[in-house]
């Protein structure tokens, strides 16, 4: 038997601004929803998803696990990001640590 990834859920306690944001940064599309969850699909169908669910409780300590997103243009893509509301926290040789709205940490690499 084999798994693999269909999905990838990032908890929020905002879902109306966290789903703006993931769209915006991913170029996603819903493709459900509904007063808990929203559920994100590659338009081209060949990536992972990503669903985003309400949580009461604020991010403590560090992820356990985050997403990491390749680009050729790593700057522009940082900058474009920022631009959305995410936030810098480190910056190293290939990729940079972000936050997003809620704090969850992400990485915008080189591809």
């Amino acid at each position: 038997m084999t798994v693999q990834i269909g999905n990838v859920c990032v908890d929020t306690n905002d879902l109306g601004r966290a789903s703006d944001f993931w769209k915006a940064v991913t170029g996603y599309s819903v493709s459900s929803s509904d007063e808990t969850t929203v559920y994100f699909e590659d338009p081209d169908k060949k990536a992972v998803g990503l669903s985003l669910q309400l949580v009461p409780e604020k991010r403590q300590g560090k992820n356990r696990l985050h997403l990491d997103f390749f680009t050729d243009e790593l700057e522009k893509e940082v900058e474009r990001i920022k631009g959305l509301g995410a936030t810098e926290v480190a910056k190293y040789d290939g990729w940079v640590v972000l936050n997003d709205l809620d704090g969850n940490e992400f990485c915008v690499c080189a591809s």
